[in-house]
């Protein structure tokens, strides 16, 4: 079985990513795997959104160059739950196995399949979660006749201001930035404004 064995330390102060790997090459070894490649995010946190070894690891996924994906912990690979999945789904429909050492998660078990579609589906939830949260949030404020959105600059000032620089044919784009008054809004306006002549 082709292995890439991924590590990763949170900051330079970690040590380094050596240990990682020697465990994992140990891992590979009593398998019997071939390890293909080692991808080394040093020194780059978890929260971070790109890092570049992960990012190399998902693209040499997406070309099948291995068959099994080692790292030693979950946090290692994933800034959160949703993210792990994300991973681990993307190496699913590749049909590429995740082995995870210290959490004993071996996706080509039956154990470690419904470990992961457990997490999977906590992930579902906390995501409909917060988006009933979010419309339900928005329903009350409508309720309460708050305005959602951003302020308008719009006001009788800028409506003359507005008016001025049309009847002398400048752009939307230039009265938009003297006016600080989106082009939609002016736009809007202008469809129900009557514009001065000019002379």
């Amino acid at each position: 079985m082709k292995v890439a064995i991924y590590a990763r330390t949170s900051t330079t102060k970690d040590q380094s990513c050596e240990r990682q790997l020697v465990e994992l090459r140990e891992v590979a070894e009593n398998h019997g795997w071939v390890i293909v490649d080692e991808y080394v995010d040093e020194g780059v946190s978890g929260s971070k959104k790109s890092r570049p070894e992960l990012d190399r690891l998902v693209q040499d996924a997406m070309s099948r160059k291995f068959d099994l994906v080692a790292t030693l912990e979950l946090s290692r690979l994933g800034r959160s739950v949703k993210n792990m999945c994300e991973i681990a789904d993307l190496l699913k429909q590749k049909n590429i196995n995740l082995f995870v050492k210290n959490q004993n998660i071996d996706t080509t078990t039956i154990v470690g399949e419904l470990f992961f579609n457990i997490i999977n589906s906590i992930a579902q939830y906390e995501l409909q979660l917060t988006r009933e949260r979010i419309v339900s949030g928005l329903e009350n404020a409508k309720r309460k006749g708050k305005t959602l959105g951003r302020k308008t600059n719009l006001n009788s000032q800028t409506k003359k201001t507005i008016l001025e620089m049309k009847s002398r044919n400048v752009g939307l784009k230039k009265i938009a930035s003297e006016t600080k008054v989106a082009v939609k809004t002016i736009r809007e306006f202008l469809s129900t404004a009557d514009l001065p002549q000019v002379a």
